[in-house]
């Protein structure tokens, strides 16, 4: 028995007009995501939206990469502002920057 391909729907009409968003919209939007483009990344964020701080060894004990590899995803997060770090002695506590995480689903729901 031979099955016939579903009709697909068109999702282009040449009645739409096209906008595109603002170029600052773009920018911070693709600066945030970019933070997040990382499974790593990914993770950190989410161990760091569960608690108040965390020191860098902690989060280093829960993922499965090497102290550097570690260190090098939290500076991208850093840069980006979604994390913030202070020096506590000679370790780092991070935690999410609120801000910008607010600033990060607001954009989202602009999509």
């Amino acid at each position: 028995m031979v099955r016939a391909k579903a009709e697909a729907k068109k999702c282009c009409t040449t009645s739409e007009k096209l906008t595109l968003p603002d170029v600052a919209w773009a920018e911070e939007m693709a600066k945030l995501t970019w933070a997040l483009a990382h499974p790593a990344r990914v993770r950190i964020v989410r161990l760091l939206l569960n608690r108040t701080s965390c020191m860098c060894g902690e989060i280093v004990e829960e993922m499965p990469l090497a102290q550097s590899t570690v260190s090098q995803h939290l500076k991208i997060l850093k840069e980006t502002g979604l994390v913030q770090g202070e020096i506590d002695g000679p370790r780092v506590c991070y935690c999410i920057n609120k801000d910008a995480m607010a600033k990060l689903k607001a954009l989202i729901a602009e999509l």
